[in-house]
């Protein structure tokens, strides 16, 4: 069986393409390659990607519905698909609106689009983000809580792609899992995020930004776990009993992590200590990230193992030796 991928050249979507080709999927990626951040590592993803006979590889804008389906159609009926494809980053959608909104809000009404017109389709899996639930102060985050006041318009995007895939699933019945994603780490990470920026900075001798004065607490979960959870979504269609086929689901390592203390471990990992510049709290920021993971553990058996003890030193070994440092 094939599974799309789309944003295969992203972090989590090279990761969990390895997995489903390591178990004898077929995997077509698709990718638009925008200079959100360095091309250079996507295009390295994407090579480690094509020394597999079973990966097929388009790049295309999601958010061109005609330009998506012309991309599709020499790999034949595609029934599943993983939607990993985004403008990402909060604190980027302050300067750049327009662009969260035709990746987030077109792109994935377009791959809702396509979806519906596919005969027998059988499960999407997307990506939504913690940020959803904005400046909630209850801990540990919950979906049944509210998210209906987002601090940032990545935020509010993410939460209109619920909405939207509630709706396609309602009138459509096609099933989706929509997964809100804590902060992701680990190898061939992104360079726009805390760990990868302070990693560089360190071994750079910089100082690096620490905002809120430190006072900031992050679900960290290593990517391992969340592809293990990402598949396990996969195998598993909601079937939606007399409602919408589709669910949602956290998915987090369960454990609110000061950011003093990953600053720490990652000290450690790199045999350095950092300069630490401390900030204000920066727009779109929330305070802490924290993952009730209850239902996701229950209908699927997700289970992160990994801690920030062990995934910080992982990705330092994988930056040192990318970077030759």
């Amino acid at each position: 069986m094939t599974v799309l991928i789309t944003g295969v050249a992203g972090f989590i979507g090279f990761h969990v393409a390895e997995a489903l080709i390591a178990r004898g999927e077929r995997v077509v990626g698709i990718d638009s390659l925008n200079d959100y951040y360095p091309v250079s590592l996507k295009q390295a993803r994407l090579e480690r990607l094509g020394r597999h006979n079973a990966f097929s590889f388009a790049r295309v804008d999601i958010s061109d519905l005609e330009g998506l389906k012309a991309a599709l159609v020499p790999f034949g009926p595609i029934r599943r698909i993983v939607h990993l494809a985004a403008q990402a980053g909060v604190r980027y959608s302050i300067d750049n609106p327009f662009a969260y909104a035709q990746a987030n809000l077109v792109g994935h009404l377009a791959i809702l689009e396509h979806c519906r017109h596919q005969d027998g389709f059988e499960h999407l899996v997307y990506a939504s983000s913690s940020s959803v639930y904005g400046g909630n102060k209850k801990v540990p985050f919950a979906v049944g809580d509210p998210v209906d006041h987002p601090v940032s318009l990545y935020a509010a995007t993410k939460k209109a792609d619920e909405l939207m895939s509630h709706a396609y699933s309602h009138l459509y019945r096609f099933p989706q899992t929509g997964l809100r994603f804590f902060t992701v780490y680990g190898p061939w990470g992104r360079p726009d995020m805390a760990y990868w920026l302070f990693t560089e900075a360190i071994l750079k001798g910089k100082p690096i930004r620490i905002f809120n004065h430190g006072d900031m607490k992050r679900d960290f979960t290593y990517i391992d776990d969340i592809v293990a959870g990402i598949v396990a979504a996969l195998d598993n269609p909601p079937t939606g009993g007399d409602g919408a086929p589709q669910r949602v689901y956290n998915i987090g390592n369960h454990r609110a992590e000061p950011l003093m203390k990953f600053v720490s471990v990652l000290e450690d990992a790199l045999g350095r200590k950092a300069e630490k510049q401390l900030e204000p709290m920066q727009p779109g920021d929330v305070y802490e990230t924290y993952a009730d993971i209850g239902d996701i553990e229950r209908d699927l058996g997700y289970r992160p193992t990994t801690t920030i003890e062990e995934g910080l030193p992982k990705f330092v070994r994988w930056y040192r030796d990318y970077h030759g440092v």
